[in-house]
């Protein structure tokens, strides 16, 4: 593992508000420096929609109750709910020697590779970034870069709620199916794919396994 790489700390935030999460992320990316740790943060939302600054707001149909927010990501409108599994990737890009399209490339693969674990065949494409199952999406992906620093990231339908799908165009593709890990393992759970996530995600990112710190489970944002 790269000197400059160590250490990668993951947490398990639980279950916290979008709004909050966000609010701490910003807030980390904007105090940290090169000699920083990269983190990843894996923690499931409240029901909420988020629109990316790509959004139209044509792509939100009818929300109903479930709150909207105007986040600072790439991409366009999606949600996040229970049973999803989201991960932020706080990484220093030149730190790590990577571009935003291989951080990309590395989200993408390392979720067709733990899905392929599930016995799930999944796949990204080429035209709309996130992680497809025979044309359903399973993983939206959105990230923003500041400083050289990366943060947002990816969820994974896990085992969720999928009608607020339907209130609106997912990632801006009228009609798009949706699709979740549930369809078709109901075995494996969200925690020992956060687990196997990460770890993958770990790998791709240069670091070994005595690189990678857990701090308590469920701590909050910092």
């Amino acid at each position: 593992m790269p000197e400059h790489l160590t250490p990668l700390i993951v947490r398990d935030l639980g279950l916290q508000p979008y709004q909050t999460v966000w609010e701490s992320m910003k807030a980390f990316t904007a105090g940290r420096d090169r000699t920083v740790p990269d983190e990843l943060w894996c923690v499931q939302h409240p029901s909420v929609y988020t629109q990316g600054q790509a959004g139209k707001a044509e792509h939100i149909l009818a929300p109903g109750d479930i709150p909207v927010v105007q986040a600072d990501r790439g991409g366009q409108v999606t949600y996040h709910g229970p049973g999803q599994l989201v991960v932020y990737l706080m990484v220093d890009l030149p730190r790590a020697g990577l571009g935003v399209r291989q951080l990309v490339d590395i989200i993408e693969q390392s979720l067709v590779s733990v899905l392929a674990e599930q016995g799930i065949s999944a796949a990204p494409r080429p035209d709309a970034p996130g992680v497809y199952v025979d044309g359903a999406k399973i993983a939206s992906l959105g990230l923003r870069v500041r400083r050289g620093c990366s943060f947002h990231g990816l969820a994974l339908n896990v085992d969720m709620d999928m009608e607020p799908f339907s209130r609106i165009n997912p990632c801006g593709f009228s009609g798009l199916p949706m699709c979740q890990v549930r369809d078709f393992n109901n075995v494996v759970s969200l925690s020992t794919l956060s687990v196997r996530l990460t770890d993958t995600l770990a790998g791709a990112l240069g670091y070994d396994e005595s690189g990678v710190h857990r701090p308590v489970i469920h701590e909050t944002a910092s």
